[in-house]
């Protein structure tokens, strides 16, 4: 399970073991004033759409990147036993590679808030 951490100006998600793989990095780290909008969802295997290079087991787990051809490019390590946290970009502030980011992580609705304060 992937974890999220703020530290200073910036969010850093740290990828478990078996996800690295299918993530494509062992973390990503997102500066804070990049974050234009962060929200917790309880269905966050509904949020990846488009192309995938991932892991995709239907209604279950979502890992790697999504909108690989169009659409919003989204980092996503998602699964059906947690809520998630959906980090909307400015693209450019972030490094220029995802619009998305997708996590699920306990307590995401605290987190969120959390973000949404720091960012302000």
């Amino acid at each position: 399970m992937a974890t999220v951490i703020i530290d200073g100006g910036s969010i850093i998600v740290e990828f478990g073991p078996w996800e690295r793989f299918f993530a494509g990095r062992a973390r990503h780290v997102i500066p804070l004033a990049a974050v234009r909008e962060a929200v917790a969802t309880g269905q966050p295997l509904r949020v990846p759409r488009g192309a995938r290079s991932g892991l995709a087991v239907s209604g279950h787990t979502k890992i790697g990147v999504w909108g690989l051809y169009g659409g919003p490019r989204q980092l996503v390590s998602v699964n059906r036993h947690l809520p998630g946290l959906r980090l909307m970009l400015d693209r450019a502030g972030s490094g220029g590679e995802f619009d998305e980011v997708v996590i699920s992580v306990p307590g995401a609705d605290r987190l969120a808030e959390t973000i949404r304060a720091t960012a302000a």
